[in-house]
């Protein structure tokens, strides 16, 4: 009841327990339409984010070009900058490029990032060199032996860095809020942090929608969390 979310002082342990806020934040809000910028939003990030970020990564670990350190350098400094200092920059190019309030001004400014590069390199490096001499003896180029024999082992690599990305764009609230305006684009925590200001009366709706927004999350978690646990490198091979 919203009287016992309110109450002073707080209580740890309800008098009542009931599931009518479960069923009225359905009503109450547009809880599906946030659902589903969220899933399209964060599962777009997590595709093209783990794709880019592996290529470069694999770029930085196993090819020699010129500049190679010190342009991954000057990625690894980008990681010290605050969202806070280029978001204006960022809105205002997103929208001179007609991108406000769509799912591609929200995804291309995280198909890649600094901490997936420095992640997924530190994963190649590990690996033996014997598996892509073996594989250019056999004729394979540079993008096949990324794609056939390095990628399918760093399986665990890819869910872990997938989960973590997942796990940021799914809860990001400044991101989205500063790209979007329109309410039918919100994700879930742009679209409840606003409701929550302009109808301070239904914390009850409101909370009951957090808990669903976690819950994908938590069997994504569950699912995959052995991958955690795994060894980095599990080719089986050793230097």
């Amino acid at each position: 009841m919203e009287k016992d979310i309110i109450s002073y002082p707080p209580k740890i342990f309800a008098d009542k327990y009931i599931f009518e806020n479960y069923l009225k934040v359905w009503t109450t809000i547009p809880l599906l339409s946030y659902i589903k910028n969220t899933i399209i939003f964060a599962g777009g990030v997590v595709i093209t984010s783990v794709f880019f970020d592996s290529l470069a990564a694999y770029a930085f670990a196993r090819m020699n070009f010129k500049g190679k350190n010190i342009l991954f350098y000057l990625v690894l400094l980008t990681m010290m900058i605050p969202f806070q200092v280029f978001m204006i920059p960022l809105f205002i190019e997103i929208n001179k490029m007609s991108l406000l309030d769509s799912y591609i001004g929200l995804i291309l400014p995280r198909m890649t990032s600094a901490f997936g590069i420095f992640m997924m390199r530190s994963f190649f490096v590990s690996l033996p060199k014997d598996l892509e001499e073996a594989a250019r003896v056999d004729g394979l180029n540079e993008f096949k032996i990324f794609y056939k024999i390095m990628l399918p082992l760093c399986k665990p690599a890819l869910l872990t860095l997938g989960i973590f990305t997942l796990m940021n764009n799914w809860n990001d609230l400044l991101y989205p809020l500063l790209l979007t305006s329109k309410t039918e684009m919100r994700t879930l925590p742009a679209g409840l942090a606003l409701f929550t200001g302009q109808h301070i009366s239904f914390y009850g709706p409101v909370m009951a929608g957090t808990v669903i927004s976690m819950i994908p999350l938590l069997l994504v978690y569950i699912f995959a969390q052995k991958y955690f646990v795994q060894g980095v490198v599990m080719s089986g091979m050793k230097e």
